[in-house]
């Protein structure tokens, strides 16, 4: 259509509902603008409410739905919205069932692009930056007591730094509510994971050394109980946000705030485990897989860096987590948006 897009509200989107954490926030307040615009420069633009010489005319313009609703009638009204009297108007509000996440309207690769653009406002980066040197610290911690334990055999240089396994602990209540309403819908049991369950899963990461730290991603405010440390095998070390002794950073911040700063720790992980029907998991997974393919990384490879998993899928006979990327050949976001247990392997 050749039209900027308003700047955003980002909002929480929760099953339970805690109306307290599900208050809007500005796009800018969490990504930064200008520099949005610089890297999407030819693809989207963003633009300010107050650049509007008039906020009240707008023209609403109702996508369809359904079977009859096609790529090609959808596009259509587009292109019939780019020209004559609905171009006269200098705001155009579409509207309707998923507006522009339509998933059989766009093809992954387009998708992808728009988190190259997204940048955290420095704020936000550098909170992150802050769990992840805690996160490494506990590693080298750990590493230089195994260390001192074993320097009568070994030469302590040749250590490699502990790896951080960051896990999407899907348990709170009101994924627990959703998850099980869903898997009686879609008649199956591989959306809900307890706990131990999860624990298992990350403990039989085929490869995977140990000692490792183990960063368990979990809103703690939706927590029915605070036994997540409890019960992982030997050489694990869990930790949390309190645990961690980061839990004043988080504290400062609204729910979504957090969320983000939780995201970025993820997405930075050595390895991630997460679960494929949440779309928390399943956009860290393809901005990684993304992320590995800029780089030129064999993702399939026996020493693949940034492994991905998703703990409610079973590997095989080991007990294992499924391996997890993401198929950026894919004509449409179905399998991204709406959750699967139809994964691509390696």
């Amino acid at each position: 259509m050749n039209r900027i897009l308003l700047m955003p509200s980002l909002s929480a989107s929760l099953f339970y509902k805690e109306i307290n954490l599900l208050q809007p926030i500005s796009f800018d307040k969490v990504f930064q603008f200008d520099k949005f615009n610089q890297l999407c420069s030819g693809f989207v633009q963003l633009g300010q409410y107050s650049d509007l010489s008039n906020q009240t005319r707008v023209l609403e313009m109702q996508k369809g739905s359904g079977r009859k609703w096609t790529l090609e009638r959808d596009l259509d009204q587009l292109r019939e919205h780019s020209k004559g009297e609905f171009d006269e108007h200098e705001v155009i509000r579409i509207v309707g069932k998923n507006p522009f996440l339509w998933h059989d309207h766009w093809p992954v690769k387009d998708y992808a692009k728009v988190f190259e653009c997204l940048v955290l406002i420095d704020e936000i980066g550098q909170e992150a930056d802050r769990v992840v040197s805690r996160i490494r610290a506990v590693g080298r911690e750990t590493q230089s007591n195994s260390e001192s334990m074993e320097l009568d055999n070994n030469d302590s240089s040749s250590f490699q730094p502990l790896p951080y396994v960051a896990v999407h602990m899907r348990v709170e209540i009101d994924w627990m509510i959703h998850c099980k309403k869903l898997e009686q819908r879609l008649n199956t049991n591989q959306i809900c994971s307890s706990k131990k369950e999860i624990m298992e899963r990350v403990s039989n990461i085929k490869g995977l050394k140990t000692p490792s730290v183990v960063y368990l991603a979990v809103a703690d405010k939706l927590l029915q109980n605070s036994s997540v440390l409890e019960g992982w095998e030997e050489g694990f070390l869990p930790y949390e946000k309190n645990k961690l002794g980061v839990d004043g950073i988080y504290k400062k911040y609204p729910y979504l705030i957090q969320s983000a700063i939780d995201y970025e720790v993820c997405l930075r992980a050595d390895i991630f485990v997460g679960n494929s029907f949440s779309t928390f998991s399943t956009l860290i997974v393809l901005e990684r897989t993304q992320k590995m393919i800029t780089m030129g990384i064999n993702m399939c490879g026996k020493d693949v860096r940034w492994p991905s998993y998703a703990y409610n899928i079973q590997q095989g006979e080991s007990n294992g987590p499924m391996r997890w990327v993401t198929n950026m050949s894919h004509s449409t976001l179905q399998e991204i948006s709406y959750g699967t247990n139809h994964i691509i392997s390696c």
